[in-house]
């Protein structure tokens, strides 16, 4: 039997493509109109902020020609010098990113699918950053340039790795992110390996809106409409896709150049944006999101020729409204320092759970299309466990012998007998702890991810959607920049902070989500919120900061087993030692949660009580992880699509294969982190992506979509 999601759409829903009539075209002219009356109004607002002391009253005279003399003489070279540039980029940026981010979320079916999936952020990223890390000077015009071609460069890559645009985008998607995450990894990796060169980059990374005149804007802005205007032409082609591709290729669909044009929009939409601002890329995800949630009350707003202006028309707004209150609460000069980003997501990811809580999503990314992966054979099986168990007793035995200084064998047992000389034991003491930290949350983080895809039935999702790493990450952070942590206690303060926040945040995220019962997609839109939120405010607290700070806490958010101790290690071991007999036993729900909602209610699961037992089990996997590794987010996402590949999608067989996979992938990742530039150290979650992305896309090529 064939795994794979059903098309089966709840009675409550509204269908993907509502029916055509006046009253559909006047509620699709009037919610169009108030996105424009607002985005102006927030305008207007934003101008009349600022570092200087022009306000409303100095701009309203310069309007009317009153240049004599005053404050008022000097507001037209503030609009147009500062405040016109600042506004006309988060408008410009806010409206390509919301375009894009509809573009790929219909394409996909898919409400985790963002720019960000086609790597085009994260090729601009690694691209500025080689610069700075090589020292290369070059001129201001041409840092844009460079943001876009490392984007495009990215994009393509994942095209043609993926088999080209025209490619099922399920398939597209998980390729974009595993090449997003070794391009993050790698960007990661550089500015921490080289801190001076790129001090500057951690803020930019996160995006910002300052601008030195219109000149960006002027080369961007002809791209965003031509690219938005070419989008709206495949409007209608996009309205059938929603119905599936076998529908839609039935009704006269040319499906794979659709899909081809559609994804090369997006990328060109996402480029210039990146151009303009830097790496902003929550907008292109939270934008159609919440005119999506919007859709119970305006239908309208599910047809692509009103969804996506309204999805840049959101974008727009929420990107300039943040820009303005971040200013309104810490003032202009002290906002200068804060990316524009940070606030962006903060605002986003605020407005999206409220309107997920209250709202389910009913638009064309209402159910995403998982990969079909037939099982396997017995023996086919039963070797790939073998191969894996074998790969994972011989990386434990690597990671002994690995670091700064190789070890033998007959060192190793000497130390296991208690005779080996204090060098040796000085090592292997070191290294036992780190090696058995990285098998064992390898496999723990694999456990709660292929438990959590199961669940949310989402190929895309991860154990961070259930707010851990997020969560985490704030409690690392509010440790570190907190008074009275000394040196000595800071690590084991770290992780108790840690695991506070993530298991803090998980039961928020679970406690929002509930609303008479727990749906999936509200889990994953409120999951996702307050992921990505949480990221934003972790970056908020690290800017503000003591900058000394901020390496030593980037390292661990990177993921990391320098010094860890067999005490810090024992929490995930016993978690892991529950949770396995326990993902057994519910190996025939897991099967019944990934199909559909309603299945395992007709075959007598009780859907509720199982849902909490796997996510809480999840939850407390990733949060013991945390303690042990830090922040990795690669193998949650990966290990169970690499199982389902080797073995198929049965979870009694995928389970196992991809808990082995996981310790595998982490412990590789933390030899290679020791010992590729020994005596100085790459973290561990930074190597796993940078090594599991190819391999993870290799297995993808060769499976069937």
């Amino acid at each position: 039997m064939t795994i794979e999601q059903q098309r089966h759409v709840a009675p409550d829903r509204p269908a993907a493509t509502p029916r055509l009539g006046a009253g559909g075209v006047l509620s699709a002219s009037g919610v169009l109109l108030l996105l424009v009356v607002v985005l102006l109004a927030v305008s207007g607002w934003h101008l009349t902020q600022g570092t200087s002391a022009i306000g409303g009253g100095d701009i309203w005279r310069w309007l009317l020609g009153e240049r004599s003399s005053g404050a008022g003489a000097d507001a037209g070279d503030v609009l147009l010098g500062s405040r016109v540039p600042r506004l006309a980029a988060g408008i410009a940026v806010g409206f390509a990113l919301g375009v894009a981010g509809a573009l790929l979320q219909s394409l996909a079916r898919n409400a985790l699918a963002s720019p960000d999936t086609l790597a085009v952020t994260g090729g601009a990223y690694l691209a500025v950053t080689v610069v700075a890390a090589l020292g290369l000077s070059v001129p201001i015009w041409a840092s844009g340039l460079t943001a876009f071609v490392g984007g495009l460069l990215a994009a393509a890559l994942v095209l043609g790795l993926a088999g080209g645009a025209g490619t099922s985008t399920t398939r597209l998607v998980l390729a974009g992110s595993a090449v997003a995450l070794a391009l993050q990894a790698a960007t990661s990796t550089l500015l921490i390996l080289f801190e001076e060169e790129t001090t500057s980059l951690f803020a930019w990374g996160s995006g910002s809106l300052s601008q030195l005149g219109l000149r960006a804007f002027q080369q961007a802005a002809p791209v965003v409409v031509v690219a938005t205007v070419a989008a709206l032409l495949l409007a209608r082609r996009l309205d059938l896709l929603g119905l599936g591709a076998d529908s839609a290729a039935v009704l006269g669909v040319p499906v794979r150049s659709t899909r081809a044009l559609g994804t090369i929009l997006a990328v060109l939409l996402t480029a210039a944006s990146v151009t303009l601002a830097g790496p902003i890329g929550f907008v292109g995800l939270f934008a159609p999101v919440i005119v999506r949630l919007c859709g119970r009350f305006v239908p309208a707003l599910h047809r692509h020729a009103v969804l996506l202006p309204a999805a840049g028309l959101t974008g727009a707004t929420v990107v300039v409204l943040a820009d303005v209150a971040i200013r309104g609460l810490l003032g202009a000069k002290a906002a200068i320092s804060i990316p524009t980003g940070i606030t962006t997501t903060l605002v986003g990811a605020t407005i999206m759970i409220l309107l997920a809580r209250r709202q389910r999503d009913a638009g064309p990314a209402r159910q995403p299309a998982a990969a079909r992966v037939g099982v396997g054979s017995r023996l086919r099986f039963t070797l790939v466990l073998v191969v894996a168990a074998v790969g994972a007793a011989g990386v434990v035995l690597l990671g002994l012998l690995g670091g700064d200084t190789w070890l033998r064998v007959g060192d190793l047992s000497l130390w296991l007998r208690g005779e080996s000389a204090p060098l040796i034991d000085f090592a292997l003491d070191e290294r036992a702890p780190r090696v058995a930290a990285a098998v064992l949350a390898g496999a723990a983080l694999a456990l709660a991810g292929s438990m959590v895809q199961a669940t949310c039935r989402n190929p895309l999702a991860e154990p961070g959607i259930l707010g851990i790493t997020g969560g985490a990450g704030v409690g690392a952070v509010v440790v570190v920049t907190g008074a009275g942590v000394t040196q000595a206690a800071s690590t084991t303060s770290i992780l108790v902070g840690a695991t506070v926040g993530a298991l803090v945040a998980f039961a928020l995220v679970y406690g929002l989500a509930w609303r008479g019962g727990l749906n999936a997609d509200r889990l994953v839109l409120i999951g996702i919120g307050t992921w990505y939120g949480s990221a934003a405010l972790t970056t908020f607290m690290l800017v503000r900061s003591n900058p000394w700070d901020t390496p030593r806490i980037y390292t661990w958010m990177s993921g990391t087993t320098y010094g860890r101790t067999f005490e810090q290690v024992l929490p995930v071991a016993v978690m892991l030692a529950l949770a396995l007999p326990l993902a057994w036993l519910v190996r025939r729900e897991l099967d019944l949660l990934a199909l559909d909602e309603d299945t395992p209610r007709l075959v007598g699961v009780r859907l509720e009580a199982v849902r909490l037992v796997v996510l809480l089990t999840a939850a407390l996997l990733a949060a013991m992880s945390v303690s042990a590794v830090g922040v990795v987010g690669f193998v949650g996402l990966v290990a169970p699509h690499m199982a389902r590949a080797l073995v198929g999608g049965r979870h009694a067989r995928s389970v196992p294969v991809a808990v082995l996979v996981g310790a595998v992938l982490l412990g590789v990742a933390d030899v290679i982190g020791r010992t590729v530039i020994a005596p100085a150290q790459v973290p561990a979650g930074l190597v796993v992506a940078l090594i599991g992305a190819p391999y993870f896309v290799y297995l993808l090529a060769r499976s069937r979509a």
